[in-house]
């Protein structure tokens, strides 16, 4: 398994543990502390469990080499296991949004939260900013659509946090002075954290399918690779070189010149050094194909 997978696995893991551990402490302080929207908190951290489970898939899925069925590598793996977690999102939020709302408009009042929602609230909105900051930065760094995926549900389980800070802090304002109508801002909050799940989701599907549609690098984005190649010995020049992605993985194609005097042999081992080199070098290159033509 190469690092950057190691590196993506542990962050995954690390992430169902303390979801795991979240969506326990959200949903027991929900019941108890009389929370509509804690308890959808703490449905929003289950998804990020379950979510989680599909990345650890995506990202395995992902590191496996090259077979007949997949010439081009695994790596658009990743880029569904992001777009299963969007569709998560999406679904949540609705079912989310769907309980609020039905609250919002029932002929009882809702109960005045307690302290300790509170209290867990904070904590979870520490917690769940840690984890989106870490994953976000590896992420980005080793070009994991599906651990951005992930990074980005930690926040919004974060910003959903915040919503329920404010509405469980104005219930509890409306129970201590006897307000009746700010006892709903509970569910209200509720019902913001179901859109903010679903914005997300729509967010993160959009980039998943466009990241699936095999995109050309531009000449700017593919220097670095032709820069490589004019420095290895026997390449005259550069006829064309195409940068694609594939999935989180990028796949090369490309035509170099050679000295037309050289044997098939010959021209054929510097076209294997450079997909080597090219391999070697770029991390996220899962495949190079050269096409050699005498010069």
């Amino acid at each position: 398994m190469s690092n950057r997978a190691k590196q993506a696995m542990f962050a995954t893991t690390l992430g169902v543990v303390v979801n795991i551990v979240l969506t326990i402490i959200k949903l027991w302080g929900g019941i108890v502390g009389n929370s509509r929207a804690l308890i959808a908190d703490a449905v929003h951290s289950a998804s990020d469990v379950i979510s989680s489970f599909v990345v650890l898939f995506g990202v395995r899925a992902a590191n496996k080499p090259p077979d007949d069925d997949h010439p081009y590598g695994h790596g658009k793996y990743e880029s569904v296991a992001a777009l299963i977690v969007a569709i998560l999102l999406i679904v949540i939020g609705i079912e989310i949004l769907v309980s609020s709302v039905q609250l919002i408009f029932a002929n009882e009042a809702p109960q005045v939260p307690k302290v300790i929602a509170l209290v867990i609230i904070v904590i979870s909105i520490v917690v769940k900013e840690g984890l989106y900051q870490y994953k976000i930065r590896l992420g980005r760094r080793i070009k994991s659509d599906a651990l951005i995926a992930d990074a980005w549900h930690h926040r919004s389980d974060s910003i959903s946090s915040i919503v329920a800070l404010i509405g469980v802090g104005i219930a509890m304002i409306g129970g201590q002075f006897g307000i009746p109508y700010l006892h709903f801002f509970d569910v209200i909050a509720g019902a913001f954290i179901a859109a903010i799940i679903m914005y997300v989701g729509y967010g993160l599907a959009k980039d998943s399918v466009r990241l699936s549609a095999e995109l050309i690098l531009d000449k700017e984005e593919s220097m670095k690779f032709y820069e490589t190649v004019e420095a290895i010995d026997g390449v005259i020049q550069i006829d064309s070189l195409y940068a694609r992605t594939h999935g989180s993985y990028l796949v090369i194609d490309m035509k170099i010149g050679v000295k037309k005097t050289l044997t098939v042999e010959e021209g054929h081992d510097i076209a294997e050094f450079v997909r080597s080199e090219l391999m070697r070098k770029y991390e996220e290159v899962s495949e190079v194909f050269v096409h050699v033509n005498p010069y």
